[in-house]
């Protein structure tokens, strides 16, 4: 059988002849060239597939130049070659199979490893529509004789040799099933006369073969350099086969033989393991076999719009849409939920509840005016709670806070959606932090003697809209994480300073309405004795009392503007093997500043805006000292930048 043009070449004339050119329309194959070297070959046709039709045809080369297929003539039987075409997800997949068997193509020749290709043909797949070419898959088919056919090898399973008693892949060279791999002398299917021309050049070492080298302290082993004189005394007589190296591996007796064709994954199916029970981590699966969805933020930032849900895992997270591009999600009324048990299903319970602020959640808003423009809701807020037994789920609590807004508004929605997991028989008490020691990512417990409802927690600022203080809400302080956050406090021109630091020290003092922390994350908040310490509050501003220099129009010294919160915590102990970490004490510190209005060209009468910041800090007490310097590493450091002259006076070596 002839050669054909090498494939550059066919590729070049195909080109040319507009054969494999780029097509107008939606369908392409992927991939569009395929070199074909065993018996079947897949590809996938995606696009518009609506009343496609897939045809196979073989390019016979006259005098170097190939024909222009016809679409018109359809046809899966070619030859040697079929066609088979299986519809998938919004695709077709294409594949073409060799009808004769191999075997023929090894007992024919009489060297099993022949540098000619036993089949040398060239295929082309085409897509049409009413006898109109649409796309084309080429492919060249380039076969050689294998000498493991010969050898009726198995095409299904590898047999993987037991681990105990022989190593694993006792030639891990061989990279090519059935060929021979160059270098490597270890590979049975080698000729001797093909091993003959790289003997020389062989792989050393375990990738040559060595799998079983001489345990270093038998006494048959070579010398190793390096090692003490005495080292024969205590060498080990032991034959070769009893090697410290088997047993090293993963018990296997057989593995499934895998794909060398090319494969295109455009749908992955939605794996469904909670008939069985959830785990902590699972997706939480609705009864059409979907994943329970809600939007979650990525580790680059961006907002998620269909993440799954995962057992046992809560979040709370915020996500900034265009109201031009806002899709309202599908209603949680109708959504049916697995429990986690054969059969078991549970239906959220939905409260809703309407907002009145929408600047709190809307910014940049502007409303086009349209007559007979109907309004819309949506959600600016989804609270999900599920209440957990074991591994199934007995209940789903959501609130959802939707707003009213006119269909032609335009500006960005900042959206919460927040997800708890309780157990089943907890009731309405505060959720408990760690046990005993707090777990990283946790709320501070914290406690207010003052009130009534004791029961609280630190806070930071979670800024929204223009990110005014009064539109801003709270986060809690999480144990581990240190923070940054702040908001702008609106001040006008002629604002009375007293008042300004009245207003600045109620808005920082908000965040820590608490007198006690917990030292550890299950202290108990009905025993005040339970490990429950005094915050300590540090130079806590004077607002009754103007100071010595009297205020100007615009100016304002000494403004609270700053807190700072500095959480001392440490490892006290471990349980189970992990460290338990506990509070020792937590200040909280006010920096004032000098207020100045800020004016342009002249001081208008609008409000100023003065930037409030609030900074949390977790020091690890005992704090981990850098290594102390060596004599030698001080004098090298001392040492550094002097002149010659004075480094000799002082008793520094120049190096």
């Amino acid at each position: 059988m002839g050669l054909s043009p090498p494939v550059p070449l066919l590729l070049g004339l195909l080109l040319l002849q507009g054969v494999v050119r780029p097509l107008w329309g939606d369908l392409v194959f992927i991939p569009s060239v395929i070199r074909m070297s065993g018996p079947a070959v897949s590809a996938s046709l995606v696009g518009g597939t609506e009343d496609v039709t897939v045809s196979l045809a073989l390019l016979q080369d006259a005098e170097g130049l190939l024909p222009v297929p016809s679409c018109g003539v359809l046809s899966n039987e070619t030859g040697d070659w079929s066609l088979t075409v299986t519809p998938s997800v919004d695709s077709l997949e294409v594949t073409v199979r060799l009808k004769r068997d191999l075997q023929w193509c090894a007992s024919n020749e009489t060297d099993s490893f022949s540098e000619s290709p036993c089949i040398v043909q060239t295929l082309l797949v085409s897509a049409s529509h009413n006898s109109s070419c649409l796309a084309h898959l080429l492919i060249q088919v380039e076969i050689y004789a294998n000498s493991s056919l010969a050898h009726n090898a198995s095409e299904n399973v590898t047999v993987i040799p037991n681990q105990v008693y022989q190593p694993l892949g006792p030639c891990p060279c061989n990279l090519t099933a059935g060929a021979c791999d160059v270098r490597c002398c270890c590979d049975q299917e080698c000729s001797s006369t093909l091993t003959d021309l790289f003997r020389e050049a062989c792989f050393t070492g375990v990738f040559g073969g060595d799998v079983n080298p001489a345990f270093d302290r038998l006494c048959s082993a070579p010398p190793v350099p390096g090692v003490p004189d005495w080292s024969p005394l205590l060498c080990v007589q032991s034959p070769l086969a009893n090697s410290p190296f088997l047993g090293y591996f993963h018990r296997g007796s057989a593995s499934s033989r895998q794909r060398t064709s090319v494969d295109v994954y455009l749908h992955t199916d939605v794996k469904d393991v909670s008939d069985f029970g959830y785990k902590q981590g699972d997706p939480i699966m609705t009864v059409d076999k979907a994943y329970f969805t809600i939007p979650q933020v990525s580790l680059a930032g961006q907002c998620l719009h269909s993440a799954p849900v995962a057992f046992l895992q809560n979040f709370d997270v915020r996500c900034a849409t265009h109201l031009e591009v806002y899709q309202e999600r599908d209603d949680i009324v109708n959504v049916k939920i697995k429990n986690g048990a054969i059969g078991g299903i549970v239906t959220p319970k939905v409260i809703y509840e309407e907002a009145t602020d929408l600047d709190k959640f809307i910014t940049s808003t502007e409303t086009l005016l349209s007559n007979g423009s109907a309004p819309r809701n949506v959600n600016v807020e989804e609270h999900y709670l599920f209440r957990w037994n074991n591994n199934t789920i007995t209940e789903i609590n959501v609130k959802i806070l939707r707003a009213e807004i006119n269909a032609h508004h335009k500006g960005i929605i900042s959206q919460r959606f927040t997800v708890k997991f309780l157990s089943y028989n907890s009731g309405n008490e505060k959720e408990s932090s760690g046990n005993p020691g707090y777990q990283l990512s946790k709320p501070i417990r914290a406690l207010n003697t003052n009130r009534m409802n004791n029961v609280t927690t630190l806070h930071l600022w979670q800024s929204a809209g223009r990110g005014l203080c009064t539109s801003a809400t709270f986060k809690p302080i999480l144990f581990g994480e240190n923070a940054l956050s702040g908001c702008l406090l609106e001040v006008g021109l002629h604002e009375n300073c007293t008042q300004l630091r009245e207003n600045a020290v109620e808005l920082l003092g908000s965040l820590i309405q608490a007198t006690h922390v917990a030292t550890r994350g299950n202290s108990d908040y009905r025993d005040l004795g339970d490990g429950w310490l005094e915050i300590i509050r540090a130079d806590a501003p004077d607002t009754g009392a103007d100071p010595s220099v009297s205020s100007t129009n615009g100016f304002c010294p000494d403004i609270p503007a700053q807190l700072s919160i500095r959480i001392l915590i440490s490892d006290a102990g471990a349980v189970e093997g992990i460290t338990q970490q506990e509070i020792l004490g937590v200040e909280t510190r006010f920096s004032s500043v000098s207020w100045q209005f800020q004016c342009g060209l002249t001081c208008e009468e609008r409000p100023d805006l003065a930037p409030l910041s609030a900074s949390v800090q977790f020091i690890k007490i005992p704090a981990q000292l850098p290594h102390p310097l060596t004599r030698g590493a001080l004098l090298s450091v001392c040492c550094q930048g002097l002149t010659v002259g004075f480094l000799l006076h002082i008793g520094c070596v120049p190096q």
